[in-house]
């Protein structure tokens, strides 16, 4: 299926690594150029796998938090291309800023994981009106399940789908899309560096796993990424304001299934 994103633009946040580095890769995978904002370089077989398959990608390094830093950098981007077609908001991370943490720590949750989506919403609006771009935002099932200790995060990602179905409804007229992947349990770097700092990190992983319907397995990172991108494009063009959970069945089958 051509899925008619050849050469259209996609900024990326987060998009070196992780679920952010397949998103980057599925979209060059189909042609488009995705443009990665990130505050780490690229790690080199990352950079040359990306530059095997669309040597036109671009790599931007910004702290997502310096507000002033992203704004140049999407007029940088605009100055370069002259478009952007979409923007996927991937950076952050759970940092298990529980209700214990205090305000400041709780402060620095949202500025990681929420403040810079909404910043980088707002400065590429006008450039997806032009283009009747979309918007992706990337959830998690803490913000409908809880997970425990993790206040800050689930907070931002709870107020991310919020967003996510305010801005579509804002920008209808507009033709600009709007919609979130949930994601439970992948199987990131992340994810396998929490899972190792458990005494015995074999038996908590098929303790998880054993509980995840489809396959009893982690969604893989390819998973999020081929979803992500099927919603991005024009091939996805009747679908907005909708929360997308991409788990095996894990946040809402595994409730009725063990019920």
């Amino acid at each position: 299926m051509d899925l008619k994103i050849k050469d259209k633009i996609y900024i990326i946040t987060g998009g070196g690594s992780g679920i952010g580095g397949g998103i980057s890769l599925s979209l060059a995978k189909e042609g488009a150029i995705p443009v990665i904002f990130g505050r780490s370089a690229l790690k080199p077989e990352f950079k040359k796998e990306i530059e095997q398959i669309q040597p036109k990608y671009v790599f931007v390094r910004v702290n997502l938090t310096d507000t002033e830093g992203c704004k140049k950098a999407v007029q940088d981007i605009l100055n370069q291309f002259g478009r952007i077609d979409g923007l996927v908001n991937c950076a952050g991370g759970n940092d298990s800023i529980s209700l214990e943490a205090g305000i400041d720590q709780f402060r620095q949750s949202l500025e990681n994981n929420l403040i810079h989506c909404y910043a980088m919403a707002h400065f590429c609006i006008d450039a997806l009106k032009k283009t009747h771009g979309t918007i992706v935002n990337i959830g998690s099932k803490t913000s409908l399940t809880g997970q425990g200790n993790t206040s800050g995060y689930t907070a931002a990602k709870g107020a991310l789908l919020s967003l996510t179905r305010e801005w579509a409804a804002s920008y209808l007229d507009d033709n600009i899309r709007v919609n979130a992947i949930i994601v439970a349990e992948c199987w990131t770097p992340l994810y396998e560096r929490w899972i190792h700092s458990f005494d015995n990190p074999k038996e908590k992983l098929q303790n998880i796993t054993k509980n995840i319907p489809l396959g009893r397995r982690m969604t893989t990172i390819e998973e999020i990424a081929d979803t992500t991108v099927f919603i991005l494009s024009p091939r996805s063009s009747h679908t907005t304001g909708q929360w997308i959970i991409v788990d095996g069945g894990y946040t809402n089958l595994d409730r009725v299934l063990t019920a």
